[in-house]
């Protein structure tokens, strides 16, 4: 077990030490930042209504009603999906990101 843990930490090290040796030696690029990108009015009106259902307390709504807003909601998610605007992060990422935190 003690093994494994220190082929798991030099693992670890190598992996977050190549990439810091190979940036070192690049000049870095100084240029003009880039804008951030505006989201489109009918784009936000979309995840302002999808934060609204979400929000919305649904145990009174029967049971058609219920059916309405999740295909509503699907529908408007697709939308905002195809149009290229949302965070998406990989279960690699994810991993990673949790690995992180955990070390730190």
């Amino acid at each position: 077990m003690r093994n494994m843990v220190f082929v798991f930490m030099t693992t670890v090290l190598l992996f977050t030490s190549i990439p810091l040796a190979a940036s070192a030696t690049e000049p870095r690029a100084k240029g003009p930042d880039p804008e951030p990108t505006e989201i489109p009015a009918e784009v936000q009106e979309m995840l302002d209504r999808i934060e609204e259902i979400k929000e919305m307390d649904r145990s009174a709504l029967s049971r058609a009603e219920k059916k309405e807003l999740r295909k509503e909601l699907r529908e408007m998610k697709k939308e905002v999906r195809a149009k290229g605007y949302g965070i998406y992060l990989s279960a690699g990422a994810i991993i990673i990101i949790l690995l992180l935190i955990i070390l730190l």
